[in-house]
């Protein structure tokens, strides 16, 4: 059994309306909208980040090939 906890947050006015009125339509406790919102931005969050790391990863591959290249082409002269 996952053990929850309780929080308080301040949001403006049209979220709460906008969460209360999709937690009435979908027959879900707004802590539910709320906890699914912040898993969903926890998770955006994260893939940003290892989109960011492997884009660093692509830029530093290519500085190495473009010196094993010219290195390269230096033995071969």
């Amino acid at each position: 059994m996952k053990t929850k906890k309780k929080i308080s947050v301040t949001i403006d006015a049209g979220v709460y309306e906008a969460v209360d009125r999709a937690s009435r339509h979908f027959q879900v406790a707004r802590s539910q909208v709320a906890q699914e919102a912040f898993t969903l931005w926890l998770r955006k969050k994260a893939e940003s980040l290892m989109a960011q790391g492997y884009r660093e990863m692509a830029r530093e591959d290519e500085e190495t090939a473009e010196r094993s290249l010219a290195a390269q082409k230096e033995v071969l002269r």
